[in-house]
């Protein structure tokens, strides 16, 4: 499924007037035909029910005025109050507002005291909420009588159903600058968008349906429309299937460069994640100083131990011929887990990366090695994949992490094309944004995976795919699997969580992914 930007779902609906002959009327019409179903599935029915529907004055308030109407045919009692000037309605909610009117429904302004102190009891005294206050358009700070409505249902703590989006959450961003609607369950109209899906928006959603509300799905499904949702549907596309004539050699030759003194654990899950994703080999290179104790905890992986020149971290030109031959063994370089940031490691990955031409992964202190310099990046001999935590993204681009969360969409897709690199930027919705401009949203993952070495284990399985299947497409499966394996871990641990569980989860979910 598409995520469309706002202006993208303006061009839809435009598209669907002036190329299909569908009014605006008409889809306002099936927004709220839509919108009181999810109420009535909200609140298990709602005959005999108090609703409380606040509308604005545009078209999101059109499609609450609109299902105002179906709530009463059905039987529920409404209080209907207007969050906006009636003399700014659009068109077509000017339209359903005075249906509403001469079917004798009053609709109470909010201009005065009284005015707020019936809204006040009105929700105080209501079985649920329809919010239709504020549509996708909504940008910036909230005019002061908005943001006390939003205040006055969040403090009704009623069950609340939001139109398209929780008024206050900015659609293209997920921004929240003050305060916005916290509903219980959001109708998402024609296509998601960012902000169902980005933090701090995604958490007052609730959880969320799409609804088309009869739009052509050519429309829908525009390739000019460059962000889509990684799902079921997605992943069971991806997944390779596997030749009765496959052998180890066929499914994947895999290096992993990964540990240092300390944290030999973030290579010891990267490598053995590899092989839990299906790759046929994983060989682990690692200080020769901790190679012993890598031969002792890994039995399926390989371990090839490095000549050092400081004891326990990589470093030095004859670790560099070293690694630059074995690679050229191997189908696909996993480069970064637990390496640490000593300069003379920091020096070895950007000389390693520049020289070696394979499908490549980069993760946690490789890419800290490219802090000072990003724009070298670009220069390598392939496209490489960087799997940086948000942290870690920000740092890469000099920016704080707060200001890069403001524009997170916009700011890594012009990176990717930028850096000439695929970006697998890890938070609480992963993101995977390609060079064109293609950008993909998980669906998958949960509070639990936020753990150590749980970016190890997502580093692991993407390099893991690299050779069964286009190497350019495995970060995506890569991401789907690791999240997936997370939430069938979370269902089992909960909180108690730890990497190894989501590393142990890997072969269930791609079973189940392969029964679809």
């Amino acid at each position: 499924m598409k995520v469309s930007l706002v202006r993208e779902m303006r061009r839809i609906d435009q598209a669907a007037a002036e190329r299909y002959g569908l009014p605006e009327l008409l889809l306002m019409e099936n927004a709220g035909h839509r919108a009181a179903e999810q109420m009535a599935a909200l609140m298990h029915g709602v005959k005999g029910k108090t609703i409380c529907i606040l509308s604005g004055s545009g078209n999101n308030g059109g499609d609450a005025l609109a299902a105002a109407r179906h709530l009463f045919n059905q039987g529920a009692r409404l209080k209907l109050f207007l969050a906006g000037n009636p003399d700014h309605f659009t068109e077509s909610a000017a339209g359903m507002y005075q249906v509403l009117q001469k079917m004798g429904l009053d609709i109470h302004r909010l201009e005065c005291d009284r005015d707020w102190d019936r809204l006040h009891f009105a929700l105080k005294l209501a079985d649920g909420v329809l919010d239709g206050i504020l549509g996708t358009g909504f940008t910036g700070e909230l005019r002061k009588p908005t943001l006390r409505v939003i205040e006055e249902i969040n403090a009704a703590g009623k069950p609340v159903l939001s139109i398209d989006i929780p008024s206050g959450v900015e659609a293209d961003t997920g921004r929240v600058l003050s305060v916005a609607v916290r509903a219980d369950r959001t109708l998402v109209l024609g296509l998601p968008k960012p902000g169902h899906l980005l933090s701090p928006g995604a958490e007052y959603c609730g959880s969320w349906t799409v609804d088309d509300i009869g739009l052509p799905s050519p429309l829908l499904e525009e390739e000019q429309i460059h962000q889509a949702l990684l799902d079921d549907e997605m992943a069971s596309l991806l997944l390779p299937v596997r030749a009765r004539s496959a052998h180890k050699g066929t499914c994947g030759r895999i290096l992993v460069i990964a540990g240092s003194r300390g944290m030999t654990g973030a290579a010891a899950l990267a490598a053995s994640s590899a092989l839990r994703a299906g790759a046929g080999i994983v060989t682990l290179a690692v200080p020769e100083s901790l190679h012993d104790l890598m031969e002792i905890k890994l039995t399926e992986v390989m371990t090839r131990p490095i000549p050092e020149q400081t004891p326990g971290i990589f470093g030095g030109e004859a670790a560099l011929a070293a690694l630059l031959s074995l690679a050229s063994e191997y189908d696909a370089v996993l480069i970064g887990p637990g390496l640490g940031r000593a300069e003379e490691t920091m020096e070895l990955v950007r000389f390693f990366v520049a020289k070696v031409n394979k499908p490549l992964v980069l993760d946690a202190d490789a890419i800290y090695a490219f802090r000072s310099c990003p724009d070298d990046l670009s220069a390598l001999p392939q496209i490489p994949v960087l799997t940086p935590h948000i942290g870690e993204m920000a740092g890469l681009l000099g920016v704080p992490v707060p200001e890069l969360r403001e524009s997170l969409l916009p700011v890594v897709r012009d990176a990717a094309a930028e850096y000439q690199s695929v970006l697998v930027v890890k938070s609480e919705c992963t993101i995977v944004a390609y060079p064109d401009g293609d950008v993909f949203f998980t669906t998958k993952g949960n509070p639990g995976m936020a753990t150590a070495g749980s970016g190890d284990v997502l580093a692991g399985t993407i390099a893991g795919l690299m050779k069964q299947m286009k190497s350019a497409l495995a970060p995506l499966l890569g991401v789907y699997l690791h999240g997936a394996a997370g939430d069938l871990a979370y269902e089992r641990k909960g909180e108690a969580l730890i990497a190894s569980d989501i590393r142990e989860a890997l072969p269930e979910v791609r079973v189940s992914l392969q029964k679809r």
